[in-house]
């Protein structure tokens, strides 16, 4: 009797190892089976999609034009000028109608007229009064009153374009670089302008994004802020900065103040060479002076100029 409640107790302790067993061999092939899975699954993983690198933008080729250097007088600041071939240009006037008019040959600055240039004048002799509004006589030369903020904000001074000069300022600039080289030195007129922006190029303006990122500097690349000139590519006719970076001053076919060709603070779907910007009110919202300086434009971080020369 002994012996078979031994052999009984035997036979469940061992049916129940068997079963333990099985068990854990059932585990282990279903825990294999699972990392096969999940091997196989990361075997056929879909690869991340690299998207390919854009093109690179193909630059106009450079028509060689004839250049001279002008020397800004009381200074070793020198300015690079092209001389632009005659033609005729149609442009819009202040009403939108189309005028087409006859150009000149002329010279133009390769670039937007920098800080150490204007800083020749400025300190070529005293400031006007602040307040003072007496109007100029068609050949006066006067300088620019001090302006009560840095007028380059911080952002660069040399190599960096001139911004927040009004109309009259720069165009006392160009009277005085007149008087002192003996040579008629102005802004340019809008037709003018526009004639040295297109290089050749008539008809409609169209420019993929990274075209306009390769020649200007617009919302899409400046973050805020102007740049030093000539760090884009030039047009056809060797001129840098022509869109984007600051508008530049020019007079309209009326002769009237007109900004020419947009900022660093437009967006690039509206610089083209027809873009026009007329002075505001809030282009000096924030200067406490009354009168407001005829010189400077406390909010018109975004307007500078280029020279020309007939």
């Amino acid at each position: 009797m002994e012996y078979h409640f031994r052999k009984n107790i035997f036979d469940i302790v061992s049916g129940k190892f068997r079963a333990i067993i099985a068990l854990s061999s059932i585990i282990i092939l279903s825990y294999g089976a699972v990392s096969s899975v999940s091997a196989q699954t990361k075997k056929t993983k879909t690869p991340i999609k690299v998207a390919p690198k854009a093109a690179p933008v193909k630059l106009v080729q450079i028509v060689p034009l004839k250049t001279m250097t002008l020397v800004v007088p009381g200074s070793a600041v020198k300015i690079e000028m092209v001389q632009v071939p005659a033609g005729s240009i149609t442009v819009k006037d202040k009403e939108g109608k189309l005028v087409k008019v006859d150009i000149k040959p002329y010279w133009i600055a390769k670039t937007e007229t920098p800080w150490e240039a204007f800083d020749a004048f400025t300190i070529s002799g005293p400031p006007s009064v602040a307040y003072d509004q007496t109007p100029f006589g068609p050949d006066a030369i006067a300088r620019p009153s001090k302006s009560y903020i840095p007028p380059d904000m911080g952002w660069g001074h040399h190599g960096f374009p001139v911004i927040h000069e009004s109309h009259i300022n720069a165009t006392m600039f160009c009277r005085w670089l007149a008087d002192k080289t003996k040579q008629k030195y102005r802004l340019p007129t809008e037709a003018e302008w526009e004639y040295a922006c297109r290089s050749g190029k008539a008809g409609d303006w169209s420019q993929s994004l990274a075209e306009m990122n390769a020649y200007s500097w617009t919302t899409s690349n400046s973050e805020k802020v102007t740049h030093p000139v000539g760090k884009k590519a030039p047009n056809a006719w060797g001129l840098y900065d022509m869109l984007g970076n600051v508008g530049e001053w020019c007079n309209d076919l009326s002769g009237n103040p007109v900004l020419c060709g947009g900022a660093y603070s437009d967006k690039p779907t509206i610089v083209k060479p027809g873009l026009r910007a007329y002075m505001v009110p809030a282009w000096q919202e924030t200067d406490p002076q009354i009168p407001k300086s005829r010189w400077w434009l406390s909010d018109a971080h975004f307007a500078g100029f280029r020279i020309v020369c007939e």
